[in-house]
């Protein structure tokens, strides 16, 4: 039937009428548009960023995008707890970043992996970049066998925090600059602190304070291109001595810094007058300590056996994975990152110090008159042995020092023990060396 049909003006194609004709126009626009617009020929350079840091590096990247429009920075952050796994990670999936800063004891495990881009051509060719106005141990972190694999970031060194007012009470009117004169000031101070305080605290779940004292010996810590211990030398014993020394005496507790309520009160209430620690308990003792006691405390330049000693070049430094596609446009970011002034605006927004000399002459560094003395320690900073292993020996190191503090083994057992277990961790690296040396041989 007729009735059945709608009308011919009542049926039409979908879209043909006025709200369909709007979107086909507005299709046709973007089309147009799209046309005429320029493609993004920009390189993406994954860049990946370790703790708060990272939430810094957010900020200002920014800037560095509007001073290099050809290059688009993809950041991720990443917790310092898994960093190291993800790295590995990444390099068995063959999925590193362009460009990372990597902790500098991970340096020479990830040279051997040969993860690493090699940067001297980089740093010759790039007018302006000063390599000599680094601290000499800290740009020697990023040099393993003759090649420089990563440009210093930030840097951590050691040394002690001590309370002013405690020293002059005891009689000490300078910090001391030796070890006999730090003998004679603990001494003094323990005597003046009365029982239940020390002199000092050495936390023997930190292997930091015992490899401080190591490392200002003329003897490696390993011998023989990294292949065995060489914590029987007559140094390494030395240094050994001492730090038992100091809990012999009673100058130091025999406690970890998990045994105590934490070590910013506790430094405040006198428990303790010098305290072995890096750049970022400055920032912690100004916040936790109250303002009567902030003019009661400083920092002072490690003493060594003879006078002022070295200390540890650990930090942060910046490194290019080799399989990075776009290897000069993250050697621009390291570069940028490089340039004094951003270091010193780096410094401002973290408190980080930093690897150049140039830096310290800013009055955000030159006037803090607690970062005084890790200017002059830089100075003599080292870096641990460069072996891929090196994490471990710390570790056996920290063991063993808990065992010397606790009076269970003597200072010659425990050089020989831990020459022992070095030696246990180094097997593989002989293995591979000596591999090496006969493939070279027979060629």
């Amino acid at each position: 039937m007729s009735g059945d049909t709608a009308p011919a003006a009542a049926v039409r194609p979908a879209g043909t009428g006025g709200r369909g004709r709007w979107r086909l126009v507005m299709l046709a626009l973007l089309t147009l548009l799209a046309a005429c617009a320029k493609p993004d020929d920009r390189q993406t350079v994954t860049f990946w960023v370790m703790g708060y840091e990272g939430e810094i590096v957010a900020r200002m990247m920014p800037e560095f995008e509007r001073e290099h429009p050809h290059i688009r920075v993809d950041l991720q952050k990443l917790p310092w707890l898994s960093a190291h796994e993800k790295l590995l990670t990444a390099f068995a999936g063959d999925s590193l970043p362009d460009v990372s800063p990597i902790g500098n004891t991970w340096i020479p495990e990830f040279a051997v992996l040969d993860a690493l881009e090699p940067l001297d051509e980089e740093i010759a060719a790039t007018q302006g970049f000063d390599a000599g106005d680094y601290f000499p141990g800290v740009w020697d972190s990023g040099v393993v066998d003759g090649r420089t694999y990563a440009v210093p970031w930030y840097v951590e060194t050691r040394l002690p925090f001590y309370r002013t007012d405690l020293l002059r009470k005891a009689g000490i009117d300078e910090p001391p600059a030796s070890w006999d004169e730090w003998r004679a000031a603990m001494a003094a101070i323990k005597q003046a602190a009365g029982p239940g305080n020390y002199a000092i605290l050495l936390p023997l779940n930190e292997f930091e304070p015992l490899l401080s004292l190591a490392v200002q010996q003329p003897e490696p810590l390993l011998r023989d291109d990294g292949r065995y211990g060489n914590f029987r030398s007559a140094g390494f014993r030395q240094s050994l001595s001492f730090y038992r020394e100091m809990f012999d005496q009673g100058w130091a507790p025999a406690v970890t810094n998990n045994q105590i309520s934490n070590v910013w009160d506790e430094f405040g209430k006198g428990f303790y007058s010098f305290y072995i620690s890096g750049p970022w308990n400055i920032a912690q003792f100004k916040e936790r300590l109250p303002a009567a006691q902030q003019g009661d405390w400083m920092t002072m330049p490690l003493p060594g056996p003879q006078g002022p000693g070295a200390s540890l070049a650990n930090g942060t430094s910046f490194v290019v994975f080799r399989g990075s596609r776009h290897k000069a446009a993250a050697w621009e970011l390291i570069r940028w990152f490089s340039q004094p002034d951003v270091q010193v605006r780096f410094h401002t927004m973290t408190g980080e110090l930093q690897p150049r000399r140039s830096p310290w002459r800013t009055p955000a560094l030159a006037e803090d008159v607690h970062a005084r003395a890790f200017r002059d320690q830089l100075e003599r900073a080292v870096p641990t042995p460069k072996v891929p292993e090196w994490e471990r020996i710390a570790t056996e190191m920290r063991l063993i020092g808990e065992l010397v503090a606790n009076r269970r083994m003597t200072v010659d057992e425990a050089a020989e023990e831990l020459d022992r277990r070095a030696d246990r961790i180094l097997e593989k690296r002989r293995w591979m060396l000596d591999q090496a040396r006969t493939a070279g041989a027979t060629r």
